[in-house]
Parts: structure tokens; sequence; C-alpha cells
């Protein structure tokens, strides 16, 4: 289980991202594991960034390493 931080890290999203997403209903409820703490499952991370759509969007040529 880890915190809204650490699961920001893991998705590369904002903290408030997140926010809007349980809002939303589109993302994990984190589960309450103490009267003022709550985490969030690894396992429904890793389910909810699988189930996002693939980008066919490419990286721009000026990216990678040069010579």
């Amino acid at each position: 289980m880890v915190d809204i931080k650490t699961a920001a890290l893991m998705l590369s999203m904002a903290k408030s991202t997140i926010e809007k997403e349980i809002r939303e209903g589109r993302f994990p409820k984190p589960r309450k594991i103490a009267q003022r703490s709550a985490r969030y499952l690894v396992t429904e991370l890793v389910q909810y960034a699988e189930s996002r759509p693939v980008s066919d969007i490419l990286p721009p040529p000026n990216c990678g390493r040069t010579g």
C-alpha cells in the first residue's frame, strides 16, 4: 500500500489530478488504514495505469542523446 504522494510519483500524475479523478469516479479510492490515514493498493494502481489508452504521440526528435 502506498500514500497519495507515492501513487502520484508511480503514475507521473499530480496529486490534484488524482483527487479530481477520484471525485469523478475514474480512479481507485484509497483504503482507510487508520482514523486519519488512507493508502492505495499497488495492484489497483497498476490496473488503473494499464487501463489507460496507449499514446500515439511520438517523442520529439531532439529528446535523445546526441552523438
